[in-house]
């Protein structure tokens, strides 16, 4: 999806325990960052023309390391409401749909 923003993730692989445990490697690995993988967002899937995707989308928490372009093109910490500035595929889009349909998790609101 060349041109596109992504959240970051990827392929659950035979040594990954779980898919927590896939979302915190694929961003140690696209990122160089650790993360607390907090509460299941949404599945979303997918027919492409060229290909099928489920999605698993789940709430995390930055614990540490500083975030590196080193699996991706680019990286931004944005809020909710400033992603329409930036072109998602469908799936992704979904995504935002659930998270700006659902309060967040108690662990990421912050105190007015």
């Amino acid at each position: 999806m060349g041109g596109l923003w992504e959240f970051p993730g990827g392929k659950l692989e035979p040594t990954d325990a779980d898919l927590p445990a896939c979302l915190r490697r694929e961003i140690a690995e696209e990122l160089a960052m650790q993360i607390e993988v907090g509460e299941f967002v949404t599945i979303v899937q997918h027919a492409y023309t060229h290909f099928r995707i489920t999605l698993h989308a789940f709430h995390a928490r930055h614990t540490g390391g500083e975030p590196q372009k080193i699996g991706c093109a680019d990286w931004r910490w944005v809020d909710l409401v400033d992603l329409d500035l930036f072109p998602f595929p469908v799936t992704d889009l979904k995504i935002i749909q659930v998270l700006r349909n659902t309060p967040p998790p108690a662990s990421a609101r912050r105190d007015p």
